[in-house]
């Protein structure tokens, strides 16, 4: 970014990392930082996260890379976890992560007498909803405050006019219906805590309606059989607002979505870099164009909402149940190694020889590939490669973790 504007220079676009794979695209596609979590003590459990061995390395590779990385503590932990927290702590802080994340305030004392020279992020899960909560926060020694995701630009941007902590926010991809993220009905429902970081997720499950004295009778909430996905969320995109966002005082802007696809890292990273990097170039004239939001809509979505960033009654935009899940396009395999006369590729998707595939690169430029032949690690010629199967695309000339993509018939 241009060093004369002061106002953009320091903006960050932190994006998920859910394994080392994942991390590696964020990277090649325009972070300047990623989040990342050990087995246990984050909010998604479910997520394939990292060993120690694999933390060690990722923190290397993406220092290498001049991209920082943040450490995830952010469950609400019981009495029985601070143990495991404070071992976790012990043996991570070594690894020099550029801060760590937590939620509760248990934790956060934990992490400053174990690990005292950790710069410490607050979680949204904290809730922090107003100016006098982050000045609470600065003067116990937090670095950076995750906005809750109920505030309006214009709440966030009196917060930043009153404290000195650097601010974060969310700006895309999916949304909990529970206030910022403090969800009971997964525990109520089949026993995974989703503040241990287990959740079920049954805000996207299809529910139907009973009257307690006719439990037999069971009531469509809309009509369709499968009943309605009352609870379920649409998912949040804020790229159109850049200027707004910026404006109001924000340092980092985070993309959801550890537990989501590389292919959705990569597009999802690639549009909001070039979103903040048209800013910085021209923000006078700064317009969102269509392109980016096209390719968002490419990965799998509910919709979009600016949630309640823009105030809480914006016409088609609010964040109300209902959504269901779509895809326009299959993500169907990434090039692990790129060699001159061909590409080596994980298969994610089923593949038929013949097939034309959409190839977007992190740099280069995207191409249409038609395949016409491909070869499994023996040489063997093959007509259909299955998911998790290493492949071979002679003809294929692409950078290395370059997506490949195909229009959902």
């Amino acid at each position: 970014m241009s060093a004369d504007r002061p106002e953009t220079a320091r903006v960050e676009l932190i994006a998920p990392a859910g394994n080392f794979q994942k991390l590696k695209v964020a990277v090649a596609f325009g972070a300047n930082a990623v989040y990342l979590s050990g087995q246990r003590l984050s909010l998604r459990a479910q997520s394939e996260n990292f060993t120690p061995e694999q933390m060690a390395e990722a923190i290397q590779y993406a220092h290498e890379k001049r991209v920082r990385v943040y450490l995830l503590l952010n469950v609400f932990p019981r009495n029985e976890h601070l143990t495991e927290m404070r071992e976790e702590l012990a043996s991570l802080a070594s690894l020099a992560p550029d801060a760590v994340v937590v939620s509760d305030i248990g934790a956060f004392e934990l992490v400053r007498k174990t690990a005292p020279d950790i710069p410490i992020h607050i979680s949204t899960q904290a809730n922090v909803m107003n100016w006098r909560a982050a000045r609470f926060w600065e003067r116990m020694g937090a670095s950076r405050i995750i906005l809750a995701r109920e505030l309006s630009l214009g709440e966030v941007s009196e917060i930043a006019s009153r404290v000195d902590i650097e601010l974060e926010m969310f700006v895309h991809g999916a949304m909990c219906m529970a206030y910022s993220g403090r969800c009971f009905m997964s525990r109520h429902f089949v026993g995974r805590d989703s503040n241990l970081g287990d959740c079920a997720q049954p805000c996207r499950w299809a529910y139907k309606l009973t009257e307690e004295t006719r439990p037999d009778d069971v009531l469509e909430v809309e009509e369709g059989p499968e009943g309605t996905l009352i609870f379920s969320s649409r998912d949040l995109c804020m790229i159109e607002h850049i200027p707004e966002i910026i404006a109001a005082g924000v340092r980092g802007l985070k993309i959801e979505g550890r537990m989501k696809s590389a292919y959705y890292v990569g597009i999802a990273t690639r549009a909001y870099r070039r979103a903040l990097d048209a800013f910085s170039s021209s923000p006078a004239t700064f317009s969102a164009e269509p392109a980016w939001l096209d390719e968002l809509r490419k990965t799998s979505n509910r919709d979009f909402t600016t949630g309640f960033y823009l105030g809480e009654m914006q016409a088609g935009l609010t964040p109300a149940g209902g959504a269901r899940r779509k895809s326009t396009h299959s993500f169907v395999g990434i090039v692990v190694d790129a060699e001159k006369d061909k590409s080596k590729v994980e298969v994610r998707g089923r593949l038929e020889k013949g097939t034309s595939v959409e190839c977007v690169q992190p740099s280069g430029r995207d191409f249409e590939h038609a395949i016409k032949s491909m070869t499994d690690e023996t040489g063997a010629e093959l007509e259909i490669a299955q998911p998790n199967q290493i492949i071979y695309l002679p003809e294929l000339h692409a950078e290395t973790l370059s997506l490949l993509r195909a229009v959902i018939q």
